[in-house]
């Protein structure tokens, strides 16, 4: 199969509320900007159900549906969206060049695209459980009463028992944030303590509407799409008892992990994997790569803060450009 040779002045990794508002605002500065979709088009609000905390839309909107809206305004202005699956990539040499495959098991290179900037939205992935009945729906209850975000769901399981499964610093931050909402809330933890920081710990252990499973395990998620979470079968791997434990709501708070493994050893990572930027910017410590969205932010994650970094690489590319371009013009009339 012939390789499909592209050249772009701005090309954005991820489709997801960073990527898409980067090419928004590219395509209004008429940068025709390429949209590589990835591996999960649209991001991880397609796997959401409701979303009430993004601005504009004052009965919510599903998750889906919103993600297609960001679509549609990114093609209206010329965005191009290509679905491929980026390999490698060569951020020494200008242009930069990323290297297509039309699937993650393809060893075969089906697109080569240069361009003279790039922005990285490719988001971060949470870490789940691989146990049944946490997948998203139909197959499981992802999205239907199982979260991997406090501050994106919790508002729905007001006045309803929960679970929050992990014992770190996010662990505890969600546990802490539910309680705002839940009736009860169950922290579950397959150590006998705690790996979070000691203050995080004792608000916790204090808190009067926490309660703590130690060393134990979540084997299943139980409930159906209809009706949603119902219980959670626990298995306790010192007395090796296993009880189902009805709840309505289970929150995963084992992490997230950037996905950025594609750029280790060429851009600035902090030690987890997000890609560092400078100062207020969305710069790189390669000039003309931008990051934006859950590829660099570790703290707030959540899709309005993705939307207004996507926002700033795209002005920071526009910039690079016209100062590039002006060079150029300047060298040229030197010359002359």
């Amino acid at each position: 199969m012939p390789e499909e040779q592209i050249h772009k002045k701005v090309v954005i990794m991820g489709s997801g509320p960073a990527g898409l508002t980067a090419a928004v605002y590219a395509a209004r500065a008429q940068l025709e900007p390429l949209v590589i979709d990835g591996p999960q088009p649209g991001g991880q609000l397609t796997i959401t159900t409701d979303v009430e905390n993004y601005p504009g839309f004052a009965s919510g909107i599903m998750g889906p549906v919103l993600m297609d809206e960001f679509r549609m305004q990114a093609e209206r202005f010329g965005t191009q969206i290509l679905n491929v699956w980026i390999g490698r990539v060569d951020l020494k040499n200008r242009p930069f060049t990323l290297y297509g495959k039309s699937s993650q098991d393809s060893n075969e290179i089906s697109h080569i695209i240069r361009t003279d900037t790039l922005i990285i939205s490719t988001g971060a992935s949470a870490k789940w459980l691989g146990i049944p009945g946490e997948g998203p729906v139909p197959e499981g209850l992802g999205g239907n009463g199982v979260s991997a975000c406090a501050t994106c769901d919790g508002f729905f399981f007001r006045d309803k028992p929960i679970v929050v499964v992990g014992g770190g610093d996010t662990a505890m931050e969600e546990a802490l944030f539910l309680t705002k909402f839940a009736s009860k809330v169950t922290v579950i933890h397959r150590r006998d303590e705690f790996r979070a920081s000691k203050i995080m710990q004792d608000r916790v252990l204090a808190h009067n509407k926490i309660d703590v499973l130690w060393n134990t395990e979540v084997r299943e998620i139980i409930g159906k799409k209809e009706t949603g979470v119902e219980g959670v079968r626990l298995f306790n791997n010192k007395t090796m008892d296993e009880i189902i434990l009805p709840t309505q709501g289970v929150f995963i708070a084992i992490g997230h992990k950037p996905n950025t493994e594609l750029f280790k050893g060429v851009l600035e990572m902090d030690p987890t994997g997000y890609l560092k930027t400078e100062g207020r910017t969305m710069k790189t410590n390669i000039p003309g790569v931008y990051a934006c969205g859950d590829a660099q932010d570790s703290y707030y994650r959540q899709a309005v803060t993705a939307a207004g970094t996507g926002c700033m690489a795209a002005i920071d590319a526009e910039r690079y450009l016209a100062e590039k371009l002006h060079e150029a013009e300047k060298n040229t009339a030197t010359n002359w």
